[in-house]
């Protein structure tokens, strides 16, 4: 009998995602194919600490986006210890080793690059994007700046580093109103804010920079909101188009995670097929443009001229019951438990590849 591959599944986190994340991990270990893995869930809770869950009861309210957390009562300290390839150390110092991990972690302290190069360091093959990717993913401002340089085209933005003078005349002289505020290092629209008027741009960026020492302030682009799927290394391909039409003022943390009914996707979406190719062709050359591995979701804006915008790239997307990426490869024929299977032979692939590298003269 095959032995089976020993997947981590690392998940929560200390970032304000820390939620998402457990809905994600909820749902992967819920379709990961047992047959082939056997899981051992990792959790990084919000003060940083890594536990070993001792139970099958360790997520309370799992039902509950709003009120999902840990049962700290089901939980043991463990640690990593990079030496030994994978190696887990609980209370008792048994050290328990896994052969790949699948991150699950959304923004900063997690899909940001940091655990990617701790995992790198250890010698531990991990799925998606690695150090660079990752960082270059999270951070919107170095992110814009490379499409930018690569002819992919963009809103128009500006960013601001907390300490800095604000001119909001002139803020709103050159991206108009209304325009958005979002912190530059987050994800699932947390502290991000529509300004209508000048004289709430001050508060938005009040609030933004609790989340980030920089923050973007973006035009508003009146278009629908598409997402393209991505999967693969060094030949990357592309899922269809999706839409998403938010019930809600725009796309909001509330509308992708906690209201079933904050928005509705449309898979496929309802666009003509040239639109729908150059929309692919778009998102498969920004996951390259930002050295993004393994998944990666493109959100584009397609404008009632027909133009296409590139938005931003999820390194880590989402995998909850209502989450694009599994959605998309499911219509394109994917399971969700195959695309899981797919990631993890991506993330051993990678890691087989760079084994052969020399690292010394």
């Amino acid at each position: 009998m095959t032995k089976k591959i020993r997947v981590g599944i690392l998940f929560g986190g200390k970032s304000a995602e820390h939620e998402v994340s457990l809905l994600s991990a909820q749902n992967v270990m819920d379709a990961i194919d047992k047959k082939r893995f056997e899981v051992v869930a990792i959790t990084i809770q919000k003060n940083g600490s890594w536990v070993l869950p001792r139970s099958g009861d360790f997520l309370l309210n799992r039902s509950d986006a709003k009120k999902i957390t840990l049962n700290q009562q089901a939980a043991s300290p463990v640690a990593l210890l990079p030496e030994k390839h994978g190696a887990l150390s609980d209370e008792s110092g048994t050290a328990r080793a896994v052969d790949v991990v699948f991150p699950i972690l959304h923004g900063p302290f997690g899909e940001d690059g940091t655990v990617q190069g701790l995992l790198k360091l250890a010698g531990i093959p991990f799925v998606g994007a690695s150090v660079l990717g990752s960082a270059v993913g999270m951070d919107k401002d170095v992110m814009k700046r490379l499409l930018r340089d690569a002819k992919i085209p963009i809103a128009k933005f500006v960013t601001i580093l907390r300490g800095e003078k604000v001119n909001a005349k002139a803020i709103v002289k050159k991206l108009g109103l209304p325009l958005f505020v979002k912190p530059a290092n987050l994800g699932s629209s947390v502290g991000v804010h529509k300004v209508k008027k000048s004289s709430d741009l001050a508060t938005a960026i009040e609030d933004a920079f609790r989340y980030d020492t920089k923050i973007l302030v973006e035009e508003f682009v009146d278009a629908r909101e598409i997402e393209c799927a991505i999967l693969g290394n060094r030949a990357p391909i592309a899922s269809g188009i999706g839409e998403i039409i938010p019930s809600h003022e725009f796309y909001s943390y509330d509308a992708k995670y906690l209201d079933p009914e904050g928005a509705r996707l449309e898979i496929p979406a309802k666009i003509p097929k040239a639109v729908a190719r150059e929309a692919q062709k778009l998102a498969l050359a920004t996951f390259k443009a930002l050295s993004c591995e393994g998944l990666g979701r493109v959100d584009m804006f397609l404008t009632k001229r027909g133009r296409l915008l590139v938005n931003e790239i999820n390194t880590m997307p989402g995998f909850t019951q209502i989450s694009m990426y599994p959605k998309l490869w499911a219509e394109a024929g994917i399971s969700y438990s195959d695309l899981i299977t797919r990631l993890i032979e991506l993330a051993i692939e990678r890691f087989e590849t760079e084994k052969k590298l020399q690292t010394n003269r």
